[in-house]
């Protein structure tokens, strides 16, 4: 049994990646609400080079990644990088509002009230789940759990650097 999970283990990472790797799909054109009540659509950020945090709370996972990802857009912003948080659906906004505010999230933070926003980039249920679409609005990566964020900051330079 221990070398059928350790198989799985390492295997894992692999079958994921080949999931989703190849052409590259346009980031879905859906309306999103800011935390501050201001209402949006992902098209609006088409032209920038944007990280896509699909995240909660509840998350372990998330919490702990999200200093670097603070961080990240800290480093990038300058260059153009847009960062959007969007709070899972089950997810209780108070939370949420209260996480964004007491660590000074300096980027966009969504709640997905309705999960349309999940559903839209290919029903995401894991958390953390970041997707980084380039300038021209396709997904050119999807990471399911934290990023490898040495490899994840090498690809936004790279994104960053080429033309609109």
């Amino acid at each position: 049994m221990n070398l059928t999970r350790r198989t799985l283990t390492l295997a894992l990472p692999l079958l994921l990646a080949a999931c989703f790797s190849g052409p590259q799909q346009a980031a879905p054109n859906l309306p999103f609400t800011q935390l501050d009540g201001s209402k949006h659509t992902l098209a609006e950020l088409k032209g920038k080079v944007t990280l896509i945090n699909f995240w909660a709370t509840s998350c372990s996972t998330c919490v702990k990644e999200m200093p670097q990802m603070v961080a990240t857009y800290q480093k990038f912003q300058g260059q153009g990088l847009e960062t959007l948080a969007i709070a899972m659906e089950y997810d209780p906004p108070a939370y949420v509002m209260q996480f964004a505010q007491s660590r000074q999230l300096p980027f966009r933070v969504a709640m997905d009230h309705s999960g349309d926003l999940a559903k839209g980039f290919g029903e995401v249920q894991l958390t953390p789940t970041t997707f980084v679409v380039n300038k021209k609005g396709e997904i050119v990566k999807r990471y399911v759990g934290e990023p490898d964020f040495a490899a994840l900051h090498s690809l936004l330079a790279q994104l960053l650097a080429e033309p609109a």
